[in-house]
């Protein structure tokens, strides 16, 4: 026996009724070679892992711009969280976990140098948005703009991650809250080791819900999702812990993603990016090839470029345009 129908028939007995079964997906834009053993979600799943876009998360802001410790999250790390996070409810709602995977490891990829600032930067110029630019990557820039051809279902997760966007499948609207559980929760951690706030520091109302530690959080949200959406065609907490998770969720933007210990050098990558953005768009010739080739505007282009670079191959570029070099 093929050891992929094996697959099929063990997902036919196991996975819930509103689990999205690998072999209904509705497939890719290019037809591959097929795989006596992966799913077509697990070769989504692989197709990202492999990928030059998903390595450079590792080099790119979470929060802390350019921290000096080495425990502190990074796209990569915080990209793994929301994987895990997403496995852990998919393996209780039976859902499918190879999508939810792919969906989870993707969601990032379009983020640029310096996180939600660099995105603020280059919507200074044009339409910037994270999640479309991630969907993007996967669809179009990466693999030397040929795009890695992910199925329908990956794609929809992957554009629609973003908290109240509708999702195709029940296991993209896991992965939209396993993104925000998984922020919420090692942002405090980070701001803690930052010696910015201790556990006493946070409301007591939302810790009284969910728990006064990282995993403690963790847990209470993860099982409380899977307590309220078990054999439902729809995933969401209760009522009581999602007023919980939005209200500590506010308390930090109010109190810290908007303070100036964190925000401190925003202004300057900010004012980096923007001077990449004009650089490049005023020579345009020095992007690559591949990208000039592409029938998209100049901004996008430009955009698309940016959106490639790591936080430190962002400096080196600007370093190699601002600064004189010596002479030989």
């Amino acid at each position: 026996m093929d050891l992929k129908d094996q697959i099929y028939q063990l997902e036919r007995f196991y996975l819930s009724p509103f689990a999205a079964h690998s072999n209904a997906s509705k497939g890719r834009q290019y037809p591959i070679t097929d795989c006596p053993l992966r799913t077509d979600y697990a070769r989504d799943r692989d197709k990202i892992v492999h990928s030059k876009a998903f390595r450079r998360l590792k080099h790119k802001t979470q929060v802390f711009l350019s921290p000096e410790g080495d425990h502190y999250r990074t796209r990569l790390t915080h990209t793994l969280e929301v994987a895990q996070i997403a496995r852990t409810i998919c393996r209780g709602l039976r859902l499918n976990e190879d999508l939810t995977e792919a969906i989870a490891l993707g969601h990032d990829l379009g983020h640029t140098p310096y996180g939600h600032a660099g995105e603020a930067a280059l919507q200074s110029f044009c339409h910037f948005a994270h999640n479309e630019q991630s969907l993007r990557i996967a669809t179009t820039i990466e693999n030397g703009c040929k795009g890695m051809n992910l199925t329908f279902e990956s794609q929809s997760g992957i554009l629609n991650h973003r908290f109240g966007l509708k999702n195709e499948t029940l296991e993209g609207a896991v992965v939209a809250f396993a993104d925000k559980i998984a922020y919420i929760s090692h942002d405090i951690d980070d701001i803690i080791r930052a010696g910015l706030l201790t556990e006493d520091d946070l409301p007591k109302q939302f810790s009284l819900v969910l728990g006064n530690s990282h995993s403690k959080r963790i847990n209470t949200i993860v099982l409380d999702i899977i307590k309220n959406s078990i054999n439902k065609p729809a995933v969401s907490p209760s009522s009581t812990v999602l007023q919980a998770m939005m209200g500590l969720r506010a308390f930090l933007t109010q109190n810290f993603y908007c303070s100036g210990e964190i925000k401190a050098e925003e202004g300057k990558a900010k004012d980096m990016i923007k001077f990449l953005f004009e650089h490049f768009y005023k020579n345009i010739d020095l992007l690559p090839k591949d990208l000039l080739a592409l029938d998209s505007t100049k901004e996008q282009k430009v955009c698309d470029h940016i959106s490639t670079f790591t936080d430190r191959f962002a400096v080196k570029v600007f370093e190699s345009i601002t600064v004189p070099k010596n002479w030989k």
